[in-house]
């Protein structure tokens, strides 16, 4: 997962139409769509990405991916799932484990039927377990708790081929939800400090809590600021990139909410978005890519860098 591990962890037409940094236009964001719907969630899928949009930062190209390539697992969940196949897949392990033992079993049937190597491990082990203790139906912390630790598992091949998994799928996973989590709490305090920075008075999603405050933004401002002409009241942070479904999904189940409750506000994308998603201006939510710099705060004007 090297470029996950690092961050803690073309066509002319759309080369002229790109904006800036970390912000692509949507025919570019379409055009990287349809690129990885031919990739896997392996360490070689982002080299590969990066040799063929450059420009990009590794971390904004993971982001992409990872939301993809998530897009892509859903549409085929069912299939997957079905009994016949996931009981097919777990006699196809059991089969080659025995004659190629030190071969990466599961990485190589993942890829072979496109599914995500961590999610196949999980269907595997939920069919050992059931298999070893067919009159109990496994439970969800017992499975949980042996993804997370695979050596844990009562059987040391099977626990080699799940980490394997673990180790090798920069989407899914307990590794993956744990860095994602970390680089989440890593991006709001860097908001947070940013903001200490230029002495600007805020209570944080915890104070909120204490307050008595249930749905709120990461921040909001004790003393609104203006960015780039508009007013803030409040700030939330996304350690991702805002594309089209994800932003539309925020804006029905947090961003209006925000916005009828504590007026007008920014939202920061560490990773970027779609340029043409920075549209709502008017009705009161701004898109940036990293911490304003342009910042007037009502009282003081212009706030130092």
């Amino acid at each position: 997962m090297d470029s996950a591990a690092d961050s803690r962890f073309s066509n002319s037409c759309i080369s002229d139409k790109r904006v800036n940094g970390m912000q692509v236009c949507r025919a570019e964001y379409r055009a990287i769509g349809r690129f990885v719907e031919q990739l896997r969630p392996t360490r070689q899928c982002m080299k590969t990405l990066q040799t063929q949009f450059p420009h990009l930062p590794p971390s904004t190209l993971l982001s992409i991916f990872s939301q993809e390539y998530q897009k892509r697992m859903k549409r085929s969940m069912g299939r997957h799932h079905a009994p016949d196949v996931v009981k097919a897949y777990y006699q196809r392990y059991r089969s080659e484990a025995k004659t190629r033992p030190t071969a990466p079993l599961l990485l190589e049937l993942a890829n072979q039927v496109d599914l995500s190597p961590a999610l196949l491990a999980r269907l595997i082990v939920e069919c050992f377990l059931e298999e070893r203790e067919a009159s109990v139906p496994a439970s969800r912390h017992i499975l949980n708790n042996m993804l997370r630790e695979p050596y844990s598992i009562p059987d040391l091949l099977l626990a080699k081929h799940v980490e394997q998994c673990t180790v090798n799928d920069c989407c899914y996973g307990p590794l993956v939800d744990c860095i994602k989590h970390a680089i989440g709490l890593e991006h709001e305090d860097l908001l947070r400090d940013k903001l200490r920075e230029r002495s600007l008075s805020f209570l944080d999603e915890n104070q909120l809590r204490v307050k008595g405050y249930d749905k709120t933004p990461d921040i909001i401002l004790e003393v609104p600021i203006a960015v780039d002409g508009h007013i803030v009241h409040w700030i939330e942070s996304k350690a991702s990139f805002g594309d089209d479904h994800s932003h539309r999904t925020y804006l029905n189940e947090q961003f209006w909410s925000y916005c009828n409750r504590f007026g007008p506000g920014l939202v920061i994308y560490w990773y970027g978005f779609v340029s043409e998603l920075d549209c709502q201006r008017d009705r009161g939510i701004l898109l940036r890519d990293g911490f304003p710099s342009d910042i007037v705060t009502l009282c003081q004007g212009p706030a130092r860098s």
